[in-house]
């Protein structure tokens, strides 16, 4: 039975009338288990004490059940239980104060108790009553003399009864929270365990000498067998695997940390199926390792799913590196013989193949190396600097470049370099570039990049010129497709131009 430590029953008010009945009674004593109770060592320092300060040869904790009374400890006694029908204790039990029994020869419902007639030969009884937290009576601490008294306590006597019989019922609590903690500990485990055994996923306990000692039905249908000896994740492992996960586990092992890994397990039928494995440790107080965690969880339709998909990506990136080279090759073909359109040619050309170079750096597995920001600038500038690559500086933080941003960013920077190129500091031996990458640069999480040229005699444009195309390239894919601002400065020493970009429209 639950209770509440925020209710214990008043010392002095008497039983509690709802659990005053039998069956409430004895439903509220069955929470403290007894038995394990019997000749506490507390419960004999208590009677002993009591004993000595009442100065009887007998004293008891006596809890009355149903058809005998039950002697906890024992002072100056060796009978563990007498009947009930013959128990002072039962009517101690239900007072608000201690009980006292001058001469049980005296007292009409004693006088022809068999333990005053006979063994023991009580005279004087003295009970203090041990009521529950709900205050259902349960029995009493009692000091017992073979010899009457007719003064009975002092009042020094009979306050230390009852401050001894608090301390009974202290005790008997202490117990009482301690089965309701195991039992509370029980059904959670078993609730665990029931949601183990019925979850989609590989489950198993292990020894901290990696034996396996839980399994769930998952773990016994995967491996076709209930007998976790027989279990040995290691040799489960696909060969290629193999070497990988057990890294990862010796590693765990020495840190005292979780691992995780993809790897393919062998299933009963043989065949070897992807899953995601990890495993974490539990810590007992001494935060030694007591036990090893693991799951299983399944991905071979996910993973064959994504293997299916990259195939699909690689055989699309080749045949868009495809595209770009015919349309290329169809531009070069037709403007053949037609100098008046050259300048558009050369112009259209170059940007077919600065956007080549961005797909380069985001093609699945057989792309360029790089996959950060500064690796597609150094491509796309390659051009311009091949005959003195001190002309263009590319310094920075590292940047990753996501696949989204590579098109955008390849269209700013091959229209800077072509301006550059055309009318700017690359127009000319002397001048120079240099693009400087800042990760986090304010507040707002943004990256700024900054493309500066530097060069002698100048002319900046007329401040009130239109527009041109080239401008609204830059502002469109900068500020719709990266989300992103920009400023553009001229002075007489060069071009400054400032990108600040939301570091997710980079790297996603």
């Amino acid at each position: 039975m639950k209770r509440d430590d925020a209710i214990d029953w008043p010392q002095g008010r008497g039983p509690n009338p709802a659990f005053c009945s039998e069956d409430e009674r004895l439903t509220v004593m069955a929470s403290y288990g007894l038995d394990e109770l019997m000749d506490d060592q507390e419960l004999s320092q208590i009677v002993q004490f009591a004993a000595k300060l009442c100065g009887a040869p007998i004293s008891l904790v006596s809890l009355v059940e149903e058809q005998r009374q039950r002697f906890l400890a024992r002072a100056g006694l060796l009978t563990t239980e007498t009947p009930r029908p013959t128990s002072f204790c039962a009517h101690a039990m239900m007072e608000r104060e201690p009980m006292i029994v001058p001469d049980a020869l005296l007292d009409p419902r004693f006088e022809r108790n068999p333990l005053v007639t006979g063994e023991p030969k009580i005279r004087f009884y003295a009970g203090a009553p041990l009521l529950s937290a709900e205050g259902a009576p349960l029995g009493s601490l009692c000091v017992i003399d073979t010899e009457p008294r007719p003064g009975g306590l002092t009042d020094l006597q009979r306050e230390g009864l009852e401050v001894l019989a608090a301390s009974v019922m202290r005790r008997l609590n202490a117990r009482r929270e301690y089965l309701a903690v195991q039992e509370q500990l029980v059904r959670e485990s078993m609730r665990l365990r029931k949601m183990a055994e019925h979850i989609p996923v590989l489950a198993w306990a292990a020894r901290p000498d990696g034996s396996l000692e839980f399994g769930n039905s998952a773990l016994y249908e995967y491996f076709g067998t209930e007998d976790l000896s027989r279990i040995d994740l290691s040799d489960m492992i696909h060969p290629s695997d193999s070497e990988e996960v057990e890294r990862l586990r010796k590693k765990s092992r020495e840190q005292g940390g979780r691992w995780d890994a993809e790897a393919r397990v062998r299933r009963s039928d043989g065949e070897y199926r992807w899953m995601v494995l990890r495993a974490w440790p539990m810590r007992d107080s001494k935060g030694e390792i007591e036990t090893w965690f693991g799951a299983g969880i399944d991905i071979d339709e996910t993973h064959k799913l994504s293997e299916s998909r990259d195939l699909l990506a690689r055989e699309l990136s080749h045949r868009i590196k495809n595209i770009f080279a015919v349309v290329s090759g169809l531009i070069a073909m037709h403007s053949r013989g037609q100098p008046e359109v050259k300048p558009f040619v050369d112009k259209i050309g170059a940007a077919i193949r600065s956007l080549a170079t961005a797909h380069d750096y985001v093609r699945p597995d057989d792309g360029r190396s790089s996959d950060n920001l500064g690796g597609l600038l150094e491509g796309l500038l390659e051009p311009y600097a091949s005959q003195d690559r001190e002309r263009i500086q590319v310094d920075g933080d590292h940047i990753g470049l996501g696949s989204r941003a590579a098109t955008p960013l390849a269209l700013i920077f091959h229209e800077l370099a072509t301006n550059s190129a055309k009318y700017g500091a690359l127009s000319n031996g002397v001048g120079n570039v240099k693009i400087n990458v800042v990760d986090d640069c304010d507040s707002d999480d943004n990256v700024c990049i900054s493309w500066h040229e530097d060069m002698d005699g100048f002319t900046p444009p007329a401040q009130d010129e239109a527009e041109g195309f080239g401008s609204r390239l830059l502002r469109m894919a900068i500020e719709g497709q990266l989300s992103g601002q920009f400023t553009r400065e001229y002075s007489d020493e060069g071009l400054r131009v400032e990108l600040v970009i939301p570091r997710t429209s980079i790297t996603q």
